[in-house]
């Protein structure tokens, strides 16, 4: 029975080194090192150091051991590439998820390569990852990751009408542009009663936010008016909210834009999950702490255009700006008025 294989070691390498530049023949050598000829052939195609100085390319022994030992070593793939890792820790920084690094790589012929979110999440909790903070820029910024929990359910505070199974099937399937869903994002009381609404289109994901006073209904919806009116008509069909009073002037939005207005069941907000999941991204940027009403209007814009610019795995990684201009290009009319605000500004 054979022995078991060994790799060479460092002392069999100089020796190795020093036989093979006094021009001893391989054999000669296998027999001294008391290896076959086959596995000195091999260690020294596989360990060749290259250099762009042709004095300086060849076989050493030190090098050799080095770039063996790195292959050995038991290393994630972003360890192992650094321009990838660079790519990735960027966009980590530029608030987008393992998820959209990963499938918007599988759509960039230029990228620096390819890579899964599972690995990336690897990489940012391992010891490098940590040392660097990177699970700051996680959507959760959690320190290990966890099981995710439902929203706890708010009671029945709208009276039981325009439900949202009496919703035409396309918005719910999402065929059907123009059809948006509303909430209302809440901060600490110890800065006012000023408040954020959040409309995100279904299709396109495309985000707006409106800067509210307070959560009186009347201002609310008229901050809703102010943001849509700027939109063709086609393109503001209807509006999902759920039975928050703040939404309690919904018959506003007919009056005014001609949209549809439905709501959640009584305990069941997860019914509008686009934009409950949009919440989300957006505590990434504005977290309870955050004093709203101090907040200028250009950070407000430039956290709609950060939401707006960030490839979706749902829309086959490309952003919600890019859908939301094919299907304003697909045959619905532009707003003629140049001063009328672009979608999205607050």
């Amino acid at each position: 029975m054979n022995p078991p294989y060994t790799h060479l070691s460092l002392d069999e390498r100089r020796e190795l080194f020093r036989l093979r530049s006094a021009k001893i023949p391989m054999r000669v050598i296998a027999q001294r090192l008391n290896r076959h000829p086959s596995t000195l052939y091999r260690e020294i195609r596989r360990n060749w150091f290259q250099d762009e100085e042709p004095l300086y390319r060849g076989y050493f022994h030190v090098a050799a051991h080095a770039m063996a030992h790195g292959r050995r070593a038991r290393l994630g793939k972003l360890a192992r590439q650094p321009a990838l890792a660079a790519y990735v820790v960027e966009r980590l920084q530029a608030a987008w998820s393992p998820e959209q690094i990963a499938g918007r790589l599988q759509i960039e012929p230029e990228g620096p390569g390819s890579v899964t979110h599972e690995t990336i999440y690897a990489f940012v909790y391992s010891p490098h990852g940590k040392a660097l903070g990177l699970f700051r820029h996680l959507p959760m910024a959690r320190h290990r990751r966890r099981t995710r929990y439902a929203r706890k359910p708010r009671g029945l505070t709208i009276p039981l009408e325009n439900t949202i199974e009496l919703r035409p099937p396309e918005i719910g399937a999402r065929t059907s542009f123009g059809h948006w869903e509303g909430d209302l994002i809440a901060f600490r009381q110890d800065f006012g009663k000023a408040n954020l609404t959040s409309l995100v289109e279904r299709q396109s994901r495309y985000t707006i936010l409106t800067r509210n006073p307070d959560r009186n209904a009347t201002g609310v919806v008229a901050g809703v008016i102010g943001k849509l009116k700027a939109l063709p008509a086609l393109a503001r069909q209807s509006v999902t909210f759920d039975r928050g009073t703040e939404f309690a002037r919904y018959p506003l939005l007919k009056s005014k834009l001609g949209m549809d207005s439905y709501f959640c069941k009584p305990q069941a907000p997860w019914q509008k999950g686009t934009v409950e999941n949009t919440n989300g991204r957006v505590r990434r940027f504005l977290s309870r702490d955050t004093d709203i009403a101090a907040l200028p209007e250009e950070a407000l814009l430039e956290i709609c255009d950060r939401l707006n610019s960030t490839p979706r795995k749902c829309l086959g990684y490309r952003m919600p700006k890019e859908v939301l201009m094919t299907s304003l290009d697909s045959g619905l009319p532009r707003p003629c008025n140049p001063d009328q605000p672009r979608p999205g500004s607050p």
